[in-house]
């Protein structure tokens, strides 16, 4: 019922998990942040135990329901010279997008089934996205460690609603990368160190969006034309031949967006980007970091 109405609502799948201790994922999250591998993510620092264990996220949690949105755009920028911008951040900031989506979701199981209390995550709290759609069978982590499906890749967004009910639970999927090494070969960076772990230091999403002093000079010529995020690693995965373009509106840009050229970009002004970018995740960069990436490219 819980997937029947997720899917009503527009979500690429749904499955679900016992809301438990993630035993496998504490030594690798321990050894990837005493690696410094989060560079000046502090943030990823805080909350170590409820990163691991839901029951201390939302008390009473019985289980973890993810989700998946699909995001693959339809068309791209244009001017192929221009400074690019990652495809998730095309049109209407995610956040609020799928939050509306996991509330009507919620208010649906509330109405259904009673009293169950919950909370809706979408990436803002301490709780590891893709470790849990893995474990409920929505796809394997990749050797770029994201998500990965056979039927649709990777471009999608990933959501959840911890819950104090008992369901039935979903089980893991198995890995589908093989012996290919298409993302860590064409990673520019080189921030893929080994298969399924990403030093988060070295990657152009981070340099572009996380990282709020300047871009270390010794990646200059190595962005790839990024200004803000990065799609590298998903645009060689031979699994992304099946994405299929979203059907959610407020996903399509800005009217304006795809079509500037390097030159508008160079030469942006403040009002074009709130014009443009308006109720985009691009803001969190705000104009001046936005320009600053954008000059690191010249």
């Amino acid at each position: 019922m819980i997937k029947t109405e997720a899917k009503r609502l527009g979500f690429l799948s749904c499955g679900i998990s016992k809301a438990e201790f993630l035993e496998e994922e504490a030594p690798r999250l321990e050894n990837w942040l005493k690696n410094n591998m989060h560079g000046k993510m502090q943030y990823m620092e805080n909350h170590f135990d409820k990163r691991l264990d839901p029951t201390l996220l939302v008390e009473g949690s019985k289980s973890v329901i993810s989700l998946l949105l699909n995001y693959f755009p339809s068309e791209e920028q244009t001017d192929k010279t221009a400074p690019k911008i990652s495809k998730y951040a095309y049109g209407t900031d995610y956040h609020f997008v799928i939050k509306d989506k996991l509330k009507q979701l919620l208010h649906f199981i509330q109405d259904e089934i009673g009293d169950v209390h919950g909370r809706a995550f979408v990436d803002s709290a301490p709780v590891l996205d893709k470790a849990w759609a893995a474990k409920s069978g929505l796809g394997w982590i990749g050797k770029h460690s994201n998500l990965l499906t056979q039927q649709v890749g990777s471009f999608y967004f990933i959501a959840e609603l911890i819950v104090d009910l008992d369901l039935e639970y979903d089980s893991a999927t198995t890995d589908h990368c093989g012996s290919c090494t298409a993302c860590i070969d064409a990673c520019p960076t080189e921030a893929i160190t080994e298969p399924y772990v990403v030093d988060g230091s070295k990657c152009i999403s981070y340099f572009t969006i996380e990282l709020k002093e300047n871009i270390p000079t010794e990646f200059k010529g190595k962005m790839d034309d990024w200004m803000f995020g990065c799609d590298v690693c998903q645009d060689v995965c031979p699994w992304n031949r099946f994405s299929k373009p979203h059907s959610q509106p407020l996903f399509n840009p800005h009217p304006e967006l795809l079509s500037l050229t390097k030159k508008d970009w160079e030469e942006i002004t403040e009002d074009t980007f709130k014009k443009v970018f308006k109720n985009s995740a691009v803001k969190r960069t705000k104009f001046s970091g936005l320009k600053r990436n954008i000059d690191f490219l010249k």
